[in-house]
């Protein structure tokens, strides 16, 4: 048993041998074409990686000819292939400006920005990825609406949106901890939370923003000194009517009311 399995990684190991070399000698060969394809018989397999390194060099060369715009295409997909999307976004991009009416033109415009949701970073990470994303996507839709890609290219935006969304979320979470330390950082909760409302007003995270942004108005009503907690405790009470008129049966509802019943007391009738 020993034997045939020793006979059985021997025949592997050459097999594999046979394989490196003739990849090798691909590389060496000065005839284009059969670099070419040999590079796209690699991308069926996928061996990416051995495409990549093929077309790297051949869409140089293929400029002005007939595999120019194939080539370039392959190259940009390969490495999308490979979950390298910063260099296939960038592949993508350059086919699709060279090629603004070419035969994968709506591939690429896709795939570039598809790849870069998919990259897409954690909200704790800077998101300039994101926007990147977002753009792409967009550039998408406003060249192809029609296309059978658009529902898939319209769902990634809101969800990259909703992404940007929490972050602000998070940011205002943490002026409105901070409290009073070092400033008033509860009306820098207020306007962190307003402004994402602003740019996105049909995120899914609406809700928890307006309803932070009545928590931090009570707080900074109810931690001002007397002559300003009338005024301030009114304010919380339009932020109040605002949030309920909005989300009457929201699961904040109560906390809301509670807040509401607090401030309602300061106000002079």
């Amino acid at each position: 048993m020993k034997k045939i399995f020793s006979i059985f990684l021997v025949g592997c190991g050459m097999m594999m041998l046979n394989s490196c070399g003739e990849y090798q000698k691909v590389l060496k060969n000065p005839d284009v074409n059969y670099r070419y394809e040999y590079a796209k018989q690699a991308f069926e397999k996928g061996k990416y990686g051995q495409t990549i390194t093929i077309l790297g060099e051949l869409v140089t060369l293929f400029k002005g000819t007939a595999n120019a715009e194939e080539s370039l295409y392959l190259l940009a997909l390969s490495h999308y292939e490979n979950q390298d999307y910063m260099n296939s976004g960038s592949y993508f991009k350059t086919y699709y400006q060279h090629y603004p009416k070419g035969q994968y033109t709506e591939l690429a415009r896709f795939y570039a920005g598809y790849g870069y949701y998919l990259d897409s970073p954690d909200t704790q990470l800077d998101q300039s990825g994101t926007y990147k994303a977002i753009e792409e996507l967009q550039n998408f839709l406003d060249y192809f609406p029609k296309s059978d890609k658009a529902m898939i290219a319209q769902n990634c935006i809101f969800e990259l949106q909703d992404k940007l969304v929490l972050k602000e979320l998070q940011s205002a979470q943490l002026y409105y901890n901070l409290g009073n330390y070092m400033g008033n950082n509860y009306e820098s909760a207020v306007i962190v939370a307003k402004n994402a409302i602003k740019d996105y007003p049909y995120s899914k995270y609406k809700e928890p923003l307006e309803m932070l942004i009545l928590k931090a108005r009570y707080q900074e009503a109810n931690q001002s000194v007397d002559y300003k907690k009338a005024e301030r405790f009114r304010d919380v009470v339009d932020e109040y009517y605002s949030f309920i008129n909005d989300y009457p049966e929201s699961e904040y509802r109560k906390e809301a009311d509670n807040i509401y019943e607090i401030a309602k007391k300061y106000i002079k009738e």
